[in-house]
């Protein structure tokens, strides 16, 4: 099954024609200026909070780190069925007739599983620069809620050109990666694959 990236979400009975009426750029800036809010928000948030030290701990985990590494091994894993059902949602790739009801749900379940991860780290540690990795964690951690608060807000804009989710999507994969390279891996390869 393939889906037409170019036809609208959602249509309104009784409004203009839109073929009559270009849509403006508000469509485009008020996504952006949401997600540079919440990326700016968790931002300043960790950054003024007092670090707790600990949020949170699943029993059958030696510490908070490595429930941290492993929730993140899970939204990293969820994240790149998200990529391969885009592609099959889009016609690259051939896939089963349920690849949108995957993509929707691998989506919901990454999210799902990045929040208590995303709130241990800025309640427990707040958004830190003491190292490199350190640094570009934080950042990458606030950039990568903005970047998904404005794809969930693009879904419901019609009439998108056809390479923008799918670009907005793979910015915020892209970052999910580096969140996951500069935390679970980093975590794996210096104590260990342990729980």
């Amino acid at each position: 099954m393939t889906v037409d990236p170019n036809a609208a979400t959602q249509s309104f009975p009784g409004g203009p024609d839109p073929g009559h009426r270009r849509p403006g750029p508000a469509r485009y800036l008020v996504p952006a200026l949401v997600a540079a809010a919440v990326a700016v928000a968790l931002g300043a948030y960790g950054k003024v909070h007092d670090p707790e030290g600990t949020a949170f701990n699943l029993a059958g985990f030696s510490s908070t780190s490595a429930v941290k590494a492993w929730l993140a091994t899970v939204a990293f894993a969820f994240g790149v069925v998200q990529v391969v059902s885009a592609f099959m949602v889009y016609g690259k790739l051939r896939g089963p007739s349920w690849a949108p009801v995957l993509h929707r749900w691998s989506g919901r379940i990454a999210f799902l599983v990045a929040v208590p991860v995303a709130v241990h780290c800025l309640y427990a540690l707040g958004y830190q620069t003491y190292s490199t990795r350190v640094m570009w964690h934080s950042f990458f951690g606030c950039f990568f809620f903005g970047a998904f608060s404005a794809k969930m807000l693009l879904l419901r804009t019609e009439r998108l050109p056809g390479w923008l989710l799918p670009v907005v999507g793979g910015l915020a994969f892209a970052v999910l990666t580096l969140l996951w390279l500069t935390s679970a891996l980093w975590f794996f390869r210096t104590v260990g694959v342990t729980t």
